[in-house]
């Protein structure tokens, strides 16, 4: 797919809902120097085009009891049942994200549980029961920062 063309007030726009997505349209016009209108039409066909996917509330795990974050690698038995056990990674909450990576893993996910105990209940009765050959997890202590992708212009 053709990357889309953004003129510079595509990618003020653009900069300014990365970084605050609850902004409103009219301080967006504001700070670009056009009207309100401008800036909603200019969204509504970022969003129909797929460049803005929508918007995010970001919740912290902790303060809804989920501490322990671990990324798993995932070796399929029969890796011709890869939709079926991505389609049955999406019935389980707490896989907050699933991806078709290179290297040695089929399947790599990000598991958010309550405590390593929880995260390993997760693994022995809900992955494991899907076909899965192994795993391997890596655990995350702390997320020391995270942010949206750089917005410039080419």
């Amino acid at each position: 797919m053709p990357s889309p063309a953004f003129d510079s007030l595509d990618i003020s726009i653009l900069q300014h809902l990365s970084a605050n997505a609850r902004k409103p349209y009219l301080e967006i016009a504001r700070d670009c120097g056009v009207s309100g209108a401008a800036i909603h039409q200019r969204i509504q066909r970022m969003t129909l085009n797929g460049v803005i996917q929508g918007a995010e509330c970001l919740i912290d795990p902790v303060s809804m009891g989920y501490e322990t974050c671990g990324y798993v690698g995932l070796f399929l038995r029969d890796p011709a049942q890869f939709d079926n056990v991505v389609e049955a990674l999406m019935q389980i909450p707490e896989v907050v994200e699933c991806h078709v990576t290179t290297g040695a893993y089929d399947i790599f996910v990000k598991i958010f549980a309550h405590n390593n105990d929880h995260l390993l209940q997760i693994l022995q009765t809900k992955i494991h029961a899907l076909g899965i050959a192994r795993t391997e997890t890596v655990l995350s202590f702390k997320l020391v920062f995270k942010r949206p992708i750089p917005i410039i212009s080419k």
